[in-house]
């Protein structure tokens, strides 16, 4: 027997943008964290910032930090995803095809999470949510060196470049997105992942016959 989950309650309206639901408070906190900063923005700010009251953002949030581990999350959850499956073994594929992969799909995930990996890059480790955080990135550090190092072990990398700088690296390529990627701009994100992923394995040069 099914059960149907309650009606969400109908929004107070505030003063300005009509209606508002959580992922609208995330995203604007989010923005807002982006362009003042975490320590310095207040609820009363994500409220202003939204037209509405601090009593109707806590209607939905519970705090500044949840909304910060909400964006951590959002973040961190599908890149943590690919990593997961790329460090798996798969018939009919190799620990390099599974790094290239994991590239490319680094660079998708970034693009669709933009303003929440942005905030990730900035933090500090200012906080619990925040050191957790930053354990999660060590984690996925971890886990592409690991790769890294298998690729080398099939012969398919170079083996004179230890595997946790080119961990670093990679993700340091992708992660530079952040400061000038624009979803409106020239180039689409399969274009960026594609070029990023080609530069990253195969380089710039020229190969000659």
């Amino acid at each position: 027997m099914t059960t149907t989950e309650p009606a969400e309650p109908t929004p107070r309206r505030g003063r300005g943008r009509p209606g508002y639901d959580q992922a609208a408070i995330l995203r604007a906190a989010v923005e807002l964290f982006n362009r003042k900063g975490y320590d310095a923005t207040s609820m009363g700010d994500v409220a202003k910032e939204l037209g509405l009251t601090k009593p109707a953002i806590y209607h939905h949030i519970t705090s500044k930090e949840q909304l910060l581990s909400q964006a951590l999350d959002d973040a961190l959850g599908e890149l943590i995803a690919a990593v997961t499956a790329a460090s798996r073994d798969r018939a009919g594929t190799t620990a390099y095809d599974r790094l290239r992969e994991v590239v490319r799909r680094s660079v998708e995930v970034l693009v669709a999470h933009q303003p929440s990996v942005t905030l990730l890059l900035r933090v500090r480790g200012n906080s619990e949510v925040e050191l957790a955080a930053l354990e999660r990135r060590r984690w996925l550090d971890d886990r592409l060196a690991a790769l890294v190092a298998d690729a080398v072990a099939e012969g398919a990398l170079r083996d004179d470049v230890p595997p946790a700088l080119v961990s670093r690296l990679l993700f340091g390529m992708v992660n530079s997105l952040v400061e000038w990627y624009r979803p409106d701009g020239v180039y689409d994100r399969s274009t960026v992942a594609d070029v990023i992923t080609v530069i990253a394995f195969d380089g710039l040069a020229r190969h000659r016959p």
